[in-house]
């Protein structure tokens, strides 16, 4: 097809997908999506946006689509990756005109060219930087905006690689054109300041946005392009704090009066506004928090520089400046604000769930306050502490209800206390004021109140980990109660939160079940109406994590409150279809509410296999965010399970795509095979082992070390769990292990494991173990004996790579079943078999110190169920599967020194006590002695 009638089916297909109608948008779609890996597409999408002529939402999509492309296609390693050829020319047609009229779709454009970049630039493209600098210099406006976004796009993109060699790259380009970014800034600054005299408004709005993009480029070619930007004098600016430190020395004292002045005194009244305020206060948090401007533990190890800076802060930090800034901090700063009360009133989900975790504090002002008075408090908390402790004195006793600039003081107040716990340790007597004062404050029903009643709950929360009696808990307990009843959405949304926050009652070493165990059924059914009386997302899944934790927590003794839970959770699933964060907190609740129910988990099979079945299968979209739970849950499901169902085991037909995205999910996928296996190994085996084995064959094929063990350790419990049917099913696999065995395999731990598997084949399976040497000898030309021999042989040099007790033991009881024997070559190795024997014998053998003789300490003799002390979690059902499993296991039913003295007794029946004497001559004699010595009293 020529270019001009491929360019109009292109044009046609993205004007139907710009259609609200899904009848013409979704075969526009699939047809797109198969355009995408065939050559000329995106030479046609290039050509279909810098078209100004046609629809701004056709070209939008057009520049979508080859954004996307470039994403998956452009690398040289891709698969379906565009040709060399169509690279260099779609490279050209990007740069040809910086004319883009639309805004957004000129910053798509950009976008676009920097990715381009990141991969291709300066090897495959020299030409972009001296294009971008020689359309910036032009004289027509548009195009020189245009050409400075794009600029700015591609230095920020290749400012962000990390590798040594582009640093090195993006540090030769930075010398090369700084001098010019510094002189194209100065220029558009002067424009904009001639323009604001003249009142030229329009013009002086376009300079100011092409001072800003040119400042931005400068801001990046300045940070990552030099590496002693001190000795460049151009080169100094604010973010040098966090990457070069020491190169901003000479600006602390000036940085810390500019900010200090107009965040902490009359000065900056009117003149700041919020995003102001947080650059200084982080300005002041960087210098105060800043590793490089303090002192070594010992004086003398100190850098010069660093003494200089701490020299300038101790200069600047005065006990006064402190004080000041301490008390407007919390005073003026902690004070709660018109907006957020109103927020409160008006949407208490939103602002009791508000995010203040993670970088917020680089934005926002409240967390960015709170970082800042942590930091300043934990540097300066010997002058800061009385300060404190002076405003707390300040409040004591209740509050009147009706002074709202007192009742503000007090929440800002006690949030700082809260914050500052682990500084305050040896200040405050916590037990004493809880009992005193706070139990007193949170009795206040008063609707104004709320505010110190949230506030106390969570300063309490702040404190129960670093000093709180554990003999007040049932008090605070009887707190929980009360608030979680509370009028205010907020306040019983943070007592919940509190129940199990970060530090909370239930989530620390001093936790004591029974003391909670009382208050249990009440708690789990209050905050079970909490989750159903909440209807934001954030707020669901923060009570959800909250059910989840006292499950958790008291595990088996949640058994009987569990009822409301299990009839409302399959209902919540149904309504959060749009949103997976939350389906992720359902999952995490099911995961422990199984732990807790055990067996009895099987009432929930309606609900819970569609739940695994859909959040494991990689074909529907939400497994991306489900899949690592979803593979937990059902996970536990099996552990848990009394029996295996229908449903249960349909449910596998999940797991060979999850094999083979081979992702970090692997080691779990293991584990769930293995507990089918202990679940119910025929109808298992019979149904999935052949799918299950072709998984196998191709992951060995293109795995580590350390995977291919999980997966022989999945062949090794199918044969130690029914022997026939494991060795027919795994036959494909085994070739592989045998050929491991004679040649040696170098990695230990791969060998014991390929050790452990044939031990188990020639011990319980002998007929297959002769089916197989039968095979691998015709296969690699070979004397069946020579072979065998060759697999003794290595078996015996081997032996140190077992390091399990329970495998060594199976490799002495798998070559002692070839005995007795009148094979000339086992003869031949007889005293190998001998010399494993007697290693094992020393593994396994213990000596009863009453009568002096030896037992096997292997054996088990019956199953009895183990006393548990209350912190212990009872045994799963799988647990006591393997526990019957290992009755009937030889390595715990049969005695390796009751085995090995029949062995002998058969072989010299079998030879005559002559030939037998002239076998045992081939054994060293200190051998002979200690075999002899666990043997006595046979």
């Amino acid at each position: 097809m020529d270019m001009d009638s491929a360019s109009s089916v292109v044009l046609q297909a993205l004007t139907q997908a710009t259609s609200q109608d899904t009848a013409v948008l979704k075969p526009a779609e699939e047809q797109l999506r198969q355009w995408e890996t065939q050559p000329g597409f995106y030479s046609v999408l290039l050509n279909i946006f810098n078209n100004h002529m046609l629809d701004v939402n056709v070209r939008w999509l057009a520049v979508l689509y080859f954004k996307n492309g470039i994403d998956r296609y452009w690398r040289r390693v891709a698969p379906h990756a565009l040709s060399e050829e169509e690279k260099t020319s779609l490279r050209a047609g990007l740069i040809t005109n910086f004319n883009e009229p639309v805004n957004q779709i000129a910053t798509q454009i950009a976008v676009l060219i920097a990715k381009v970049a990141r991969l291709d630039c300066p090897r495959q493209w020299p030409e972009l930087i001296p294009i971008l600098l020689e359309s910036v210099k032009g004289q027509d406006g548009l195009q020189q905006h245009r050409a400075l976004l794009t600029f700015y796009h591609v230095t920020k993109t290749l400012a962000s690689k990390r590798l040594a060699q582009d640093r090195r790259l993006f540090q030769d380009l930075a010398s090369g054109i700084y001098s010019f970014a510094c002189s194209l800034w100065s220029h558009h600054t002067d424009c904009f300041l001639q323009q604001i005299y003249a009142r030229d408004e329009a013009a002086a709005l376009s300079s100011l946005e092409r001072t800003l993009l040119s400042l931005k480029v400068l801001r990046k070619l300045t940070v990552h392009g030099f590496q002693e930007p001190q000795q460049n004098m151009e080169v100094m600016l604010l973010d040098f704090l966090e990457y070069h430190p020491c190169a901003f020395i000479p600006l602390i004292q000036r940085s810390l009066e500019f900010a200090v002045s107009y965040v902490f005194t009359p000065a900056g009244e009117g003149v700041t506004f919020e995003r102001f305020i947080v650059q200084c206060m982080n300005l002041i948090k960087m210098i105060v928090k800043n590793d490089a401007y303090k002192p070594a533990k010992n004086i003398d190890d100190s850098k010069p520089e660093s003494l200089e800076a701490h020299k300038i802060k101790t200069a600047f930090f005065t006990h006064p400046t402190l004080t000041e800034i301490g008390r407007r901090l919390v005073s003026h700063y902690f004070l709660l604000t018109e907006e957020e009360l109103a927020m409160w009133e008006e949407d208490p989900e939103s602002f009791a769930v508000e995010e203040t975790g993670g970088d917020s504090w680089k934005y926002s002002l409240r967390p960015c306050t709170e970082v800042l008075f942590l930091d300043i408090f934990h540097n300066y908390s010997q002058t800061l502490t009385p300060v404190l402790l002076d405003m707390v004195q300040n409040l004591q006793g209740p509050t009147n209800v009706e002074d709202p600039v007192q009742l503000l003081m007090k929440d800002a107040v006690y949030n700082a206390v809260g914050l500052a716990a682990y500084e305050l340790f040896d200040n405050v007597d916590f037990d004493q004021w809880f009992k005193n004062q706070l139990l007193g404050e949170l009795q206040v029903s008063h609707h104004r109140y709320k505010l110190i009643r949230r506030r106390v709950i969570w300063l309490i929360g702040q404190w129960i980990s670093v000093k709180f009696k554990s003999d007040l808990r049932p008090l605070l307990y009887e707190v929980i109660l009360t608030l979680m009843q509370d009028p205010d959405l907020v306040v019983r949304i943070e007592t919940s939160g509190f129940v199990f926050n970060a530090r909370s009652p239930v989530d620390d070493f001093e936790f004591r079940t029974e003391q909670f165990l009382p208050y249990l059924e009440s708690i789990f059914g209050l905050l079970f109406q909490l989750l159903q009386q909440v209807t934001e997302c954030d707020t669901k899944m923060q009570v959800l994590h909250v059910i989840s934790c006292v499950i958790e927590r008291v595990n088996i003794q949640i058994r009987p409150y569990v009822g409301c839970l299990v009839q409302y959770l399959p209902l919540l699933w149904k309504q959060s279809e749009e949103h997976n964060m939350l389906r992720c907190a359902i999952l995490t609740t099911l995961i422990h509410l199984v732990q807790g129910l055990g067996a009895e988990s099987k009432n929930l099979y309606p609900f819970l296999l569609p739940v695994i079945q859909l959040s494991t299968d990689v074909s529907q979209p939400p497994h991306v965010y489900l899949l690592e739970d979803g593979l937990e849950l059902w996970l536990v499901t099996l552990e848990n399970s009394p029996a295996i169902t229908p449903e249960l085991l349909r449910i596998f037909q999940n797991m060979s795509a999850l094999l083979e995205l081979s992702s970090e999910n692997l080691r779990t996928c293991f584990q769930i095979v293995n507990a089918y296996i202990y679940l119910s190994a025929t109808e298992f085996l019979q149904n999935y082992a052949e799918s299950l084995c072709r998984s196998f064959c191709d992951l060995l094929k293109d795995i580590t070390n350390e995977g291919q063990v999980q997966v022989l350790k999945v062949v090794e419990i199918a044969l130690k769990v029914s022997p026939i049917l494991g060795a027919h099913m795994f036959q494909p696999l085994l070739p592989a292990v045998f050929r491991g065995i004679v040649d040696g395999e170098r990695y230990p731990v791969v060998m014991s494991t390929y050790l452990g598997i044939m031990g188990r084949v020639l011990l319980q399976n002998s007929s297959f173990f002769s089916t197989l040497l039968t095979q691998m000898a015709s296969e690699c030309s070979q004397e069946m004996d020579l072979l065998l021999g060759s697999v003794i042989e290595m078996w015996v040099d081997r032996m140190d790579n077992i390091t399990q007790p329970e495998r060594r033991k199976l490799s002495s009881l798998a070559l002692l079943s070839l005995l007795p024997s009148d094979n000339s070559v086992i003869q031949d190795k007889f005293c190998g078999i001998i010399n494993i024997c007697v290693e094992a014998l020393h593994d396994v053998m213990t000596e009863d110190p009453e009568t002096g003789t030896f037992k096997d300490c292997m054996l088990m003799s019956h199953f009895e169920e183990p006393k548990l002390s209350d912190d212990e979690e009872p045994p799963t059902e799988q647990d006591k599967r393997k526990k019957l499993l290992a009755l009937e296991d030889p390595v715990h039913s049969v005695s390796l020194q009751q085995f090995v003295y029949e062995k002998l007794k058969a072989q010299q029946a079998l030879m005559g006590d002559q030939g037998f004497g002239v076998l045992m001559e081939t054994v060293d004699t200190e051998l002979v002695r200690q075999l002899q010595e666990f043997l006595q009293g046979l």
